[in-house]
């Protein structure tokens, strides 16, 4: 199996075609209904291939899976992955270690893997809080919303601490939180 990193004018439509394909399978398989067409990839090739760093796995001249990771002017950030072949730690290799690489490589100075994921403890990662940004137009529903997500917050704040607790880094060597 090999990796390659794919940015800017090294994206072609038929390396979106693979990676659609990687995206609706695994989103069919563990989350019910993939909700991104394939016009969407062909519109962040159209405006964004140099934010875009898609790293495809193949097994010899096959694509067999892919990640999609976008640029900041200092991180990767990763979202979106898929498969067609299973292969045991593909999805770490792809999404978590080739990510690392590109950064080192790159001198990008951090990794943002996205939310979620418990598992991405052993991997390195750290619990980090994301933040979204909406606006509830309904005075009621925005009322509820404001309501969950206060309580949502005492939650993600006490499961931070105690994931936080579980990390492989040393306690008390950190000094930029």
């Amino acid at each position: 199996m090999t990796v390659k990193w794919l940015t800017g004018s090294d994206l072609m439509e038929h390396h979106w075609d693979a990676f659609y394909d990687f995206y609706e399978d695994t989103g069919a398989r563990k989350w019910g209904r993939p909700y991104l067409n394939r016009e969407f990839f062909s519109h962040l090739n159209q405006t964004m291939a140099d934010r875009i760093v898609l790293m495809l796995a193949y097994d010899g001249p096959t694509p067999i899976a892919g990640a999609i990771n976008f640029l900041g002017s200092d991180r990767i950030f990763g979202r979106n992955w898929g498969c067609t072949h299973d292969v045991p730690f593909l999805h770490f290799e792809l999404c978590y270690y080739q990510a690392i690489d590109y950064a080192i490589a790159h001198k990008l100075t951090v990794v943002e893997a996205g939310a979620q994921g418990e598992h991405k403890l052993a991997r390195g990662y750290e619990p980090t809080p994301t933040y979204s940004v909406h606006w509830i137009a309904h005075p009621g529903l925005r009322h509820a919303v404001a309501d969950f997500l206060e309580h949502e917050r005492m939650s993600v704040t006490h499961e931070q601490l105690v994931l936080d607790a579980h990390t492989p880094f040393r306690k008390g060597e950190r000094t930029d939180r």
